[in-house]
């Protein structure tokens, strides 16, 4: 069975700003893009299982105009991680003394006052073992953070010990990861 990760198109906000859960929209040129290309590699009569932020609503409803046969659910659990006060922020405007409280404890300091690395490595846990349960091919359309969750998931990590055990490799937006257990 098979798991694809696919991340929101670029959202229309300048680099550098931290959005987490913000519901900010994605570029309408980006979605259609993203779109056009994942409507050639999802399977056929898959359920889009989608994070309920605009970002993500959005290309999924591109996806189902050019492939019917998809059915799209919305998935709370698929949501960015919620940075709280640091939303809308430049991230090289965070005080440095909150940024590195949050490193030193990487898994239950709530950046911003926002969610833990923890809540969010739950929530997505809930939603992966379910997947695994079902025994069946999905599609995740979402976030960066959760796709980086998943992939500690896939390695057996439930929880990141530090700041350094995150995934840190580039994830380009509008693109899918496959998982193949």
């Amino acid at each position: 069975m098979k798991l694809w990760l696919v991340r929101h198109a670029e959202v229309d906000l300048p680099a550098g700003i931290c959005y987490g859960q913000s519901d900010v929209p994605a570029r309408m040129d980006a979605t259609r893009r993203a779109a056009a290309r994942l409507a050639r590699e999802l399977p056929h009569g898959a359920t889009l299982r989608v994070s309920t932020l605009q970002r993500c609503e959005l290309l999924a409803q591109e996806l189902r105009a050019l492939r019917p046969d998809l059915a799209l659910k919305p998935d709370a659990s698929l949501r960015e991680m919620d940075f709280g006060a640091w939303e809308g922020e430049r991230w090289s405007a965070i005080p440095r003394a909150e940024f590195d409280a949050w490193l030193a404890d990487f898994a239950h300091v709530r950046p911003g006052g926002g969610e833990c690395v923890a809540e969010l490595m739950a929530r997505v846990a809930t939603a992966w073992d379910a997947w695994q349960r079902r025994r069946r091919d999905a599609v995740w359309i979402t976030h960066a953070g959760v796709v980086r969750a998943v992939r500690l998931l896939e390695r057996g990590v439930r929880l990141p010990t530090a700041a350094g055990d995150w995934p840190a490799e580039p994830l380009a937006f509008g693109t899918a990861w496959v998982i193949e257990r």
